[in-house]
């Protein structure tokens, strides 16, 4: 007969090591975990004493940290029912029932697991407590110094040691420690009133130091938010404050605080763009925002934001995550600063070394309910993954995180499955909520980076150069040096001699530009082709592989034989067509400028997008007005052009949300003009400045800022031009149109 036996957990004694130091990264996390604790007693001031250290923070056997509050304090039912146990529920209770304080702080702890923080300072701790209204004080004794650090053995001697074999002494007595007096807090006297908790902490572990004390110091001028546009200021009632001093022995320790003054200086006055009161609303699914003093929205949907890599790693190729569910983090708010570290960069905003070094000290920060969350926003701390995706991705498609200083909001109300980690390193990853959160923080930025902030990069661009070519500005120079000298015949020989070498230099340099221009250009223009090629390539490589297996047999098919092979020459055929096309690409000695018809080019480029313009339900329509448009130039400008702005167009198209997609062709004989046009989201206003400068791409990762800057170098050598349509009488659809001339300007 089977028989039941009911049995009880019993955990070790070496889970309280696993809860308090392992769990708690170091002793700067520790120290924060017990300040937290009297933030949620409601205690306006924490006290940290360092006492018997020496000059370098060394310790001995006498050495002990104390923390001291004047919350409110526990009573022994408390002591024994709840601050004794791990994971007790107290907190979660309250916080269930309001989630405040009497004082209307937002309760921050919830798992009872941070109080095990004291483990991770010593060995010994004696806590003396004294709840509100109650005239005795209650001091708990832990003695856990006979014990090694994993509670394996007990006086050096190996032992199975469970939770409740280790005893913990409650003892009451009338106040002696928490009593009414007068004491100094910084430059200030404050009354001690007659409640509240010290923490006595002495068989200390680990190492101290001045530079850990100070970094302790810094921990705590950040509790709080550092940020004017945040919640909590600084500035505020020192009745509402909640003030954390650190003394050694009793010298109160002031480290420089100026930092944070010259941050906000920073902030304010050297950020190349600042985005202020910004909001993620979840139920609009956009972004609101104040970029340098402008007011902005930026739907999640929007074609500019559907392109980035990392939109579509996380909410798939056009939005289909969306469509399933709502983003699941919840609204919160947020700022961001970014600074120009380049040397070049303008006066305005440039940067020393000590500027540089205040801002890369911080990252972006979250807090939760105004209480920052460890370890976001420390300066080795990449939450958001942007120095991984600069790695693997391209740097130049993201900021860096040094150079961009933030901060997030969110609150427990309105983003109640952003949890933090039992272990106080950030947020928990588990189901959508986290992933969704770095998602759309990670997609605003590579926005920011790429519109922008690429679009001062542009403004900022020495242009001097571009000027001084196209005006020939050096050779006038040397006419005006040569009157001046005309009279001096051997300085006038070595100017004649410098300015022949400078057109021979000149030449050449063009022709190198030019040449780099072609192959950039070849390269951008054949990967679609190149698509339809290796695919076809694919089928005829399984075609050729099947005929090969069965060339072995004696039985085969001839019939069969034969409609293989006339498939498989059917499949060489177009690849050679397809060749041919991309062939004209290359530049030649060979090709000469001729008279040729503009739509027999549009044909072929039409043929080498044919497939994919079906596959994504693009109807393309060519008209033609008056006689056939020539363009005197060669096949390989006009494939260019072509390729690159059908690239453009079905790029934008499959971006779009647009249920009839078009992209529609004018070939206007009679004026020399064609406008390409298409029905996609169009050009940003802000945009159109900067399409046509290379390396400026609103294609997030997949644009390289170069096909309208290679079609408009390559026109101008022809004398012919390439604009945005501006007027309404030159658009034909509500999306992006150009209009090419191929009639040659005057020069």
């Amino acid at each position: 007969m089977a028989k039941c036996k009911k049995l009880k957990i019993r955990p070790y004694a070496r889970l309280l090591t696993m809860l308090g130091e392992q769990l708690i990264k170091n002793e700067r996390i520790a120290l924060i975990e017990l300040i937290k604790n009297a933030y949620d007693a409601d205690s306006p001031w924490v006290k940290i004493s360092f006492v018997g250290f020496n000059d370098n923070f060394r310790f001995d056997s006498e050495s002990k940290i104390v923390i001291e509050d004047s919350g409110c304090g526990m009573n022994a039912e408390i002591i024994e029912e709840h601050w004794l146990n791990p994971a007790t529920p107290e907190k979660l209770r309250r916080k269930a029932k309001k989630n405040t304080t009497p004082s209307g702080r937002i309760i921050q702890g919830e798992k009872g697991i941070g109080r095990f923080a004291i483990l991770k300072l010593g060995r010994k701790i004696k806590v003396i407590t004294r709840a509100k209204g109650e005239n005795v004080e209650h001091v708990v004794d832990y003695d856990f110094s006979k014990y090694d650090d994993d509670f394996l053995s007990e006086e050096g001697k190996a032992k199975n040691l469970f939770i409740d074999d280790l005893s913990v002494s409650l003892q009451t007595q009338n106040p002696k420690i928490i009593r009414e007096y007068l004491f100094p807090l910084g430059a200030r006297k404050v009354k001690r009133p007659p409640h509240g908790t010290r923490i006595e902490i002495s068989e200390l572990k680990g190492s101290w130091s001045e530079k850990k004390v100070e970094a302790v110091y810094r921990d705590i001028a950040r509790l709080e938010s550092i940020f004017s546009h945040n919640i909590q200021r600084t500035d505020k009632d020192p009745k509402e404050s909640f003030v954390v001093r650190i003394y050694k022995d009793e010298r109160a320790l002031n480290y420089q605080e100026q930092y944070l003054e010259k941050l906000h200086t920073l902030l304010e006055d050297r950020s190349v763009i600042r985005i202020e009161n910004g909001v993620y609303d979840d139920k609009k699914n956009e972004f609101r925002f104040v970029l340098n003093g402008t007011s902005q929205v930026l739907k999640l949907r929007e074609p500019s934001l559907m392109g980035l890599k990392v939109f579509k790693d996380h909410f798939d190729k056009g939005g289909k995550v969306l469509d399933e569910r709502n983003t699941e983090c919840g609204p919160f708010q947020f700022g961001f600063y970014i600074f120009d570290f380049s040397p070049k960069a303008p006066p305005k905003f440039n940067l020393d070394r000590d500027d540089k070094e205040i801002i890369r000290d911080h990252r972006i920060y979250l807090y939760r309910d105004g209480i920052r969350v460890y370890p976001y926003g420390e300066p080795d701390d990449d939450w958001l993954r942007i120095d991984a995706y600069r790695g693997t991705v391209a740097a130049g498609h993201f900021l860096s995180n040094d150079q961009v200083v933030g901060y997030i909001n969110i609150s427990q109300k309105e983003n109640p499955k952003l949890k933090d980690k039992t272990n106080r390193e950030g947020l928990i990853e588990e189901g959508n909520a986290t992933a969704d959160f770095i998602a759309l923080l990670q997609v605003f930025l590579a926005y920011i980076r790429q519109k922008p902030y690429a679009r001062y990069r542009n403004d900022i661009k020495d242009k001097n150069e571009q000027d001084v070519f196209r005006s020939e500005q050096v050779q006038r120079e040397f006419e005006a040096l040569k009157k001046v000298v005309k009279d001096n015949k051997q300085a006038l020989n070595l100017i004649s001699k410098a300015e022949k070498e400078y057109k021979v230099e000149r030449r050449y340099l063009i022709r190198r530009a030019e040449t780099t221009e072609d192959l950039a250009g070849v390269g951008l223009s054949v990967e679609t082709a190149s698509h339809d090629i290796m695919a076809i390539m694919s089928k005829a490589m399984a075609g050729i592989d099947s005929l090969i297996r069965d060339s072995v047999h004696d039985d085969l098919d001839q019939n069969e034989l034969h409609k293989e092979l006339q498939s498989l020459r059917g499949m060489l055929s177009f690849i050679e067509a397809q060749l041919k096309d991309i062939q004209l690409l290359f530049k030649s000695s060979k090709q000469r400028r001729r008279n040729i018809k503009v739509k027999e080019v549009l044909e072929k480029v039409e043929r080498i997008y044919r497939r994919l313009l079906k596959k994504e339900g693009i109807e393309l329509v060519i008209q033609g007005i008056g006689s056939p448009l020539l363009a005197k130039t060669t096949d390989a400008v006009l494939l260019q052009l072509l390729l690159n702005l059908f690239d453009n167009s079905v790029y934008w198209l499959q971006q779009s949300s647009v249920q009839a997609k078009k992209i529609e062709i004018l070939l206007d004989g009679d004026n020399g003009q064609m406008v390409f046009s298409d029905n996609g989201p169009g050009v940003d206003k802000e945009d159109a400045p900067y399409i046509f400068e290379p390396f400026y791409s609103g294609k997030g990762e997949e644009g390289r800022g170069l096909g309208l800057y290679i079609a408009r170098q390559l026109l101008e050598r022809n004398d012919y031009s390439i604009e945005l349509a501006r007027l309404k009488s030159e658009k034909i659809l509500p999306g992006a149109n150009f209009v090419v001339n191929f009639v040659a300007e005057d020069k």
